[in-house]
């Protein structure tokens, strides 16, 4: 079926040590750069993440502040439950 000849044999060799090399140089040290990079996000990821939580226990705070304000409309410390 496949009838090669011993030129055509050497030049699949080729191409296949050609793939093999290209593919080992472009790889090469590949192992600890994606984990660097793995861990670098994953300490950016925390830190955003305990960014957003002491944002989040402001924002709280700052709707009950307005909340309450919204509540004592005379503005004058007591809250009035008739004016809601």
């Amino acid at each position: 079926m496949l009838q090669f000849s011993t030129d055509q044999w050497i030049i699949v060799l080729l191409v296949f040590l050609l793939g093999l090399f290209i593919g080992g140089f472009i790889f090469s040290g590949g192992g600890r750069k994606w984990k660097t990079r793995y861990n670098n996000e994953v300490d950016r990821r925390a830190e955003l993440e305990r960014i957003h939580a002491e944002r989040e226990k402001e924002w709280r705070e700052r709707d009950s502040l307005r909340a309450a304000a919204l509540k004592d409309r005379n503005v004058d410390g007591v809250i009035d439950e008739r004016d809601i």
